[in-house]
């Protein structure tokens, strides 16, 4: 008999949710493996049944030990089963995506973190946060922004805006983007708060949230998740924002989403929103659909020059000399740190006097005032600015 009930309390419990959200019988399935936590099991059960009582339009599960709770469970007995587990339900459709603590995926697949920046409360999405898109720098940092691209479109955001972190090859990401836009991909470049401008970010835009969409790579990206989730709480304990986001790459289909072992019962509650609001935003599909754009804009000729030919190189000749130094006032940037002396000796062997230093936003070349514009001509067309 009480089996009867539970099953009749269960009809209307579903009868309920769909008279609540207008979804019969189609509610998303979300699971989060639970063990592996420093903080415990309690914390991630917490955290899903904290995602449930705030959102009846998703299912959210458990896999893991048997626990009292009235979520839907996967009873396993360790943290090997659960990720077998995991994997033949993502497989056979029965659960649609799935938080974990750790899970190793192919190279080509890294992770979409989101966060909430603390100087607006903006969320931003981090490009990437685990993984590896690419053994290659540049070529995984370009891969990351579209990524982001991807998962800012599932989230219901059209023409997300694009920052690249002023990090090392971040000059080589921007020219890549730009080629792409340039063969017809549609990327909406946000713009630097300060003064200066333009499409590399600083710390004050990373606190700002400026971009929707911040490009970095994978380790720095991973350090940013670790730094906005926990600031307010000594590290131990992440609290704030939505975790590592899921694994994105060409082809790949699971859709499997990373928070920390140090992640809190918030930020494992808003990681499984976060899952939710991917399924509802048909993130398979988005993916599909970028990749076509991208592709068809030229993104793997770009990425196979990017990787066949590594940095430009202006190999210094013997007979190469420095010209006649003078006054060298007038600055040049936008130049990848690993081209800058190449960039410099383009310059000498147009016989034109140039040094390297360091501005406030990058590398630079200096120049003459009366040389700048003819450097610039030299070095656009030697392919070291765009």
């Amino acid at each position: 008999m009480s089996d009867i009930k539970k099953v009749i309390g269960n009809v209307f419990e579903e009868i309920a949710t769909g008279l609540e959200t207008g979804a019969f019988g189609m509610r998303p399935r979300i699971a989060v493996t639970t063990l592996g936590s420093e903080h415990g099991l309690d914390n991630v059960v917490k955290g899903a049944e904290l995602a449930q009582s705030r959102d009846k339009s998703v299912e959210y599960c458990i896999i893991g030990p048997e626990v009292k709770t009235s979520l839907k469970q996967y009873v396993v007995a360790n943290e090997d089963e659960g990720y077998k587990k995991m994997e033949s339900l993502l497989d056979s459709g029965e659960i649609d995506g799935c938080v974990t603590m750790h899970y190793s995926f192919p190279i080509g697949v890294s992770t979409v973190g989101r966060v909430v920046t603390p100087a607006a409360a903006k969320e931003m999405i981090i490009a990437t946060t685990t993984g590896t898109s690419s053994a290659h720098r540049v070529e995984g940092m370009v891969k990351n922004g579209i990524y982001g691209i991807i998962v800012a479109k599932a989230l219901g955001i059209e023409n997300p805006t694009v920052g690249i972190l002023n990090v090392d090859n971040a000059v080589s990401v921007e020219r890549a983007f730009k080629e792409l836009k340039e063969n017809g991909y549609d990327m909406n470049f946000a713009e630097s708060n300060r003064a200066d401008g333009g499409v590399l970010m600083r710390g004050n835009d990373l606190l700002q949230g400026v971009p929707d969409v911040m490009v970095n790579d994978t380790l720095t990206g991973n350090l940013l998740m670790k730094v906005f989730s926990s600031y307010t709480t000594g590290g131990g304990f992440e609290a704030m924002g939505y975790g590592y986001g899921p694994g994105i790459g060409e082809g790949y289909d699971r859709l499997v989403l990373i928070v920390s072992r140090a992640s809190g019962f918030p930020v494992i509650a808003n990681a499984m929103t976060y899952a939710g609001q991917l399924v509802k935003g048909n993130i398979k599909e988005v993916s599909k659909k970028e990749f076509e754009k991208a592709n068809k804009a030229g993104l793997k000729s770009i990425l196979e020059k990017i990787t066949s030919t590594g940095a430009k190189k202006a190999e210094p000749e013997e007979d190469v000399k420095c010209p006649a130094e003078e006054q060298a006032t007038a600055t040049i940037g936008g130049i990848d740190i690993l081209e800058l002396e190449d960039a410099k000796v383009a310059l000498w062997k147009n016989n034109i006097f140039a040094k390297t230093g360091m501005g406030c936003t990058g590398p630079v070349v200096m120049v003459n005032d009366a040389n700048l514009e003819k450097s610039k001509e030299i070095l656009s067309k030697e392919g070291y600015i765009s």
